[in-house]
């Protein structure tokens, strides 16, 4: 299956052989096989997320690194609204969405 005229690798860093086998296997994934891959990387990215804010805020509760890892899918002001208790200082919040948007 050669990629078509005009169209862009998915990734520039994989050769367009390997990206055309990749995207066969895709093809022939079952949606039910699909939906527990993306569930899978899905948990693993929290997983390394919490892990994350754990080693940068060692002392943290629970309930602070939740609020925390609120703050980078959802942004400050939504989070706020959100979870009325967050109070991180506004440095702490502002690296949080900082981070959110760098990894955006």
């Amino acid at each position: 299956m050669a990629a078509l005229p005009g169209s862009r690798p998915l990734a520039d860093d994989t050769p367009i052989d390997v990206e055309e086998r990749q995207i066969e296997e895709w093809r022939r994934m079952s949606a039910a096989e699909k939906a527990a891959l993306i569930s899978g990387l899905t948990n693993a990215t929290f997983v390394l997320a919490w892990a994350g804010l754990r080693r940068r805020y060692p002392g943290a509760s629970d309930r602070e690194l939740f609020l925390r890892m609120a703050v980078l899918p959802l942004g400050r002001d939504l989070a706020e609204r959100a979870y009325p208790d967050i109070q991180m200082d506004n440095d702490a919040a502002s690296s949080a969405s900082a981070a959110s948007v760098a990894t955006s």
